[in-house]
């Protein structure tokens, strides 16, 4: 290909001002949202007015996971031979997700009205602790925006021979541009536009794909070779732990992530939340069938007929873009650019709510929680501004400078599958744990995953799990040969299980050790165990058993202001005292 395609930037280009006016519009609409009830201008910045409906609520849940990653994602494995349908294991793994985290944490994390997901660790580990836990749960959302910054580059390559470098740029200004002017309600708003966009970009492509004189029947090439291996895939033998271990990564990995839980604490009452989670794990599976169709016609199509060539997308590494180059040469030019304007534009507004969601964990839970509790709440509006500035910008320098965007992405979200996915479970469920078990958890985590290597940054082994092997890795282009040691062992998943384990058997020895006096008061450097003695009882009973107490679950739960937030984490570690001032903390027992 030469040149500029008119057609194909101007779809973009559309696209483009659609969602971009939409995120102004949103953010206009909603400029006042929260005053009457005297919500903080930075909390309505961070989860709406709490007051997000059905309708734009089950579409922005929906798009925490549906965005550019997941569709190319599914296509490209679903085309890949060795791995097809039977590999694809995002749609049900996150559809999957979306429905535990509705049973399970929707609710606690809603009717406590916490305001971003670190807030449970701060209150029951502390500021230090809450910090530490930031760490991944940054990483996580950077190399996400990163990644998805990266494949739009790649698909925006396929339409139009314009600098990829110019065009991640201005995309990634423009979804920068309306969360700042806009905060949750543009990132929500735009969602609605970008699930839209997908469903019809794709949908439109689908029948003129299949109907291409290049492409064989795909149901006969499901389940018999035709050009490639049957699209179906199956798992091997020897493979099995490792499609469990990558199917609980997915399940269990994709509760923890501030991108859902700013949808859940946006929602507009506790039984909302877990409604919308339910809506969103279908919504998973519906927006997933075009990709699985499109990698099934990839897979089943002819290139020799095609103006991309005799030599298949797989043979030129070029897999992952599958999805564009079906739309681009198996559909009519008009199609195929309406096609590729939908799917650039919602991969452009994906990187959005990851962006908000780490400035939103860094302006509450680091600045103003563990620095400045004192801080204004525009001086927190304008941490946010200048951190989803800054946060943009790493994101977006990330996704062209660095080759291995997607190898930090697997490796940051396994941290917070293995890391904070049981700190989460045991800071809302499991009684007693404290900060010692929480220090511990993390390291165990952090040492039992990062040993097991990472293939895509070449980041070798440390720790050998049973059933280890070496692969030879030819690299199609150059012809190199690398030597890859594969972990077949569920690895993640145990380090999960022994960072849960981990936190609670290390929190009771803390606990035991200080209050049978093995170990002064002095070494409780912590503050973790005889500093709450006095209230640790009650603590851990109302942490656990909060969703005991009757909330009317329909009405809307009223938001706290700050100033009684910052009260409530004043290391007290509980949140009954939300309703009662510092000064009257000993008298426990009338709250029950």
């Amino acid at each position: 290909m030469t040149g500029i395609h008119v057609e194909g930037l101007a779809a973009i280009v559309l696209f483009y001002v659609l969602i971009l006016a939409v995120g102004i519009w949103a953010a206009w609409k909603n400029k006042h949202a929260g005053e009457a009830e005297g919500t903080d201008r930075s909390e309505t910045i961070m989860v709406g007015g709490r007051d997000i409906g059905l309708f734009v609520g089950g579409f922005t849940m929906t798009a925490t996971w549906v965005g550019g990653g997941y569709i190319n994602g599914t296509a490209e494995y679903v085309y890949l031979p060795g791995y097809g349908l039977a590999w694809a294991q995002a749609p049900f793994g996150y559809a999957l997700s979306l429905i535990v985290g509705g049973l399970f944490f929707a609710k606690p994390m809603r009717s406590r009205g916490y305001v971003t997901m670190l807030d449970p660790f701060q209150q029951k580990y502390g500021k230090r602790m809450g910090g530490l836990l930031f760490i991944p749960a940054l990483m996580g959302e950077i190399f996400w925006s990163a990644a998805i910054l990266s494949a739009l580059g790649a698909t925006l390559s396929v339409i139009i021979d314009i600098n990829i470098k110019m065009s991640v740029v201005i995309s990634a200004c423009i979804a920068i541009f309306y969360t700042l002017v806009g905060g949750l309600y543009s990132v929500a708003y735009t969602d609605v536009v970008q699930l839209f966009c997908i469903f019809l970009g794709l949908w439109v492509s689908v029948p003129f794909a299949l109907n291409n004189p290049a492409v064989s029947d795909i149901k006969i090439s499901a389940v018999k070779e035709i050009y490639q291996a049957p699209w179906m895939g199956n798992i091997k033998t020897e493979d099995t732990w490792v499609w469990i271990d990558n199917f609980c990564l997915l399940m269990l990995g994709g509760i923890p992530w501030q991108v859902y839980f700013q949808r859940v604490l946006s929602a507009s009452s506790a039984t909302y939340a877990q409604v919308l989670s339910f809506i969103a794990a279908a919504g998973c599976l519906v927006m997933a069938v075009p990709s699985v169709m499109i990698g099934a016609i990839g897979a089943s199509t002819d290139w020799n007929q095609t103006a991309y060539g005799p030599v298949p997308p797989k043979e030129r590494d070029q897999a992952d873009m599958i999805l564009p180059i079906v739309l681009q040469y198996l559909c009519p030019p008009f199609v195929s650019f309406f096609g590729l304007g939908a799917v650039s534009a919602a991969v452009m507004s994906s990187a959005d709510s990851s962006i908000l969601s780490a400035s939103s964990m860094f302006a509450r839970n680091i600045y103003q929680l563990a620095f400045r509790q004192s801080a204004s709440d525009t001086e927190i509006v304008w941490v946010m501004r200048v951190t989803i500035f800054v946060f943009g910008g790493l994101a977006t320098a990330m996704a062209l400078l660095t080759g291995t965007v997607y190898g930090l992405w697997y490796l940051s979200s396994d941290l917070v599958y293995v890391i904070i996915f049981p700190q989460l479970i045991s800071v809302l469920f499991v009684k007693g744990t404290n900060t010692y078990g929480s220090v511990a958890a993390y390291v165990f985590g952090l040492i039992l995953r990062i040993g097991g290597g990472e293939p895509y940054l070449s980041l070798p082994p440390f720790i050998y799990y049973p059933g280890w092997q070496i692969e030879d890795r030819i690299h199609h282009l150059t012809g190199e040969v690398e030597h890859i040691v594969v972990q077949k062992f569920p690895f993640k998943t145990i380090s999960m299980l022994a960072s849960f384990l981990g936190n609670v058997a290390f929190s009771y020895l803390a606990k035991y050790l200080f209050e049978s006096g093995k170990l002064l008061p002095k070494y409780d450097f912590l503050d973790a165990v005889l500093a709450q003695h006095s209230i640790e009882n009650m603590d851990k009973t109302t942490l656990v058993n909060r969703n005991t107490i009757a909330l009317s679950e329909m009405a809307t739960v009223k938001p706290r202001l700050s100033v009684q937030l910052a009260a409530a984490f004043t290391r007290r570690d509980t949140l009954a005292e939300e309703d009662s001032s510092p000064e009257d903390s000993p008298n426990h027992e009338t709250l029950d």
